[in-house]
């Protein structure tokens, strides 16, 4: 699979410069440094990728993980404006020779597309992975008590805490963001973590500075199971998984593991469930939505399920729970007004989405992960006010 990975990126590495090497640096130069200087770093990451092949062990990679997607982020500095450029270069050939069009339309289009390209990386990595987004949102419904006409829910998703080490300060300004809102409620739909506990370290008592009338709520996503770290024993993985919930409890979050809680507002009540992961394959599957919903019939539902296919695979067939609020697709970290590539996994990938008066709403994250970065998907704050 690594070798396979490796000989596609090598030939996305590759293949564009020299194309671009035979078709423009050639005719441009005829100074042998020059040419030389061209190839320095395809021949540096082209290094890079063989000391992550064959030299980076699972030991390295979780040590290394930020290091590793900086990395990325200058690999597809590189790769992706040459590759832009190479596409509409070609595409320009048939219509050269066989209509006689200019080919400076094409390679114009080609390098406008590679500069945006490069300005989207950069910012999205330096500007965009810290450029929260407070998104304002309502949810109607004939169902909802009187009492919480008004009532205000800030939710939260996708932290992955693990990557933003070494950069308390954006944390804090989310925290301080957040308390602005002055919410009645703050729910997290899962990934506090990337892999493990000890993330949280330098983080705990930033987070909990989150104050809401009602409290914090929240639910375990797929990351905060641990999975995807090489653990000693399995005995190890389940030691993090019982920290990181008396971390969460330590922090005030009171955390919802199938099961439920009830919200009041004078003498109207609401129910707010939250189940554990319950994903599709190959993502774990832990929530028990009967049982965190069990005698809580005729009251307006509100549930806290980290994974948005849960909706159409058993909330809307199975129950009568009214609003479902879900993270986990980070709309893939990008999106481009209303279009992100994330709609090819997830039909209900980032926003409000009704079937009838029952809701799903899905957070688009506040972290990463693997490439530090994001664009149009802002790390988003959402303000969600509950009207009847």
């Amino acid at each position: 699979m690594l070798q396979r990975l490796f000989i596609f990126l090598l030939l996305f590495l590759v293949l564009p410069d020299l194309y671009l090497y035979l078709r423009f640096i050639v005719r441009l130069t005829a100074k042998w440094w020059l040419r030389v200087l061209y190839w320095v770093p395809s021949f540096l990451l082209t290094a890079g990728l063989l000391y992550l092949l064959y030299f980076a062990n699972n030991a390295f990679a979780e040590r290394h993980t930020q290091d590793i997607g900086w990395f990325s982020i200058i690999f597809f500095l590189f790769t992706a404006p040459k590759l832009l450029l190479v596409l509409f270069t070609v595409l320009g050939i048939p219509f050269h020779k066989w209509l006689r069009w200019p080919r400076t339309p094409f390679i114009c289009t080609g390098l406008t597309l590679a500069v945006l390209s490069i300005v989207m990386i950069l910012y999205g990595s330096f500007v965009g992975r810290t450029r929260f987004e407070v998104k304002e949102v309502t949810y109607t419904s004939p169902r909802l008590p009187q009492a919480f006409d008004g009532y205000r829910i800030v939710q939260l998703s996708d932290l992955h805490i693990g990557s933003w080490q070494g950069n308390t300060p954006a944390i804090r300004k989310l925290v301080d963001l957040v308390n602005a809102q002055q919410p009645d409620l703050i729910v997290f739909t899962g990934d506090l973590v990337n892999h493990r506990a000890v993330e949280l370290n330098d983080f705990q008592e930033i987070l909990a500075g989150l104050k809401a009338g009602d409290g914090v709520y929240s639910i375990l996503g797929n990351h905060d199971y641990g999975p995807y770290f090489h653990w000693k024993s399995k005995q190890d993985q389940d030691n993090n998984l019982i920290e990181l919930k008396q971390r969460q409890a330590a922090m005030g979050w009171k955390l919802l593991n199938n099961e439920h809680t009830f919200l009041i507002q004078g003498n109207d009540s609401i129910a707010l469930i939250g189940v554990e992961n319950q994903g599709e394959p190959p993502f774990s599957q832990h929530g028990d939505l009967p049982k965190a919903k069990a005698g809580i019939e005729g009251m307006f539902k509100l549930l806290l399920s980290h994974n948005p296919t849960h909706w159409r695979r058993e909330v809307l067939p199975e129950s009568d729970i009214d609003l479902m609020l879900a993270g986990h697709t980070h709309a893939m970290q990008l999106q481009l007004g209303n279009y992100s590539p994330s709609v090819y996994i997830y039909p209900e990938w980032g926003g409000m989405y009704l079937e009838g008066t029952r809701g799903l709403y899905v957070n688009v994250g506040i972290g990463y992960v693997g490439l530090p970065f994001r664009f149009g998907a802002w790390p988003e704050i959402t303000v969600l006010t509950l009207r009847r």
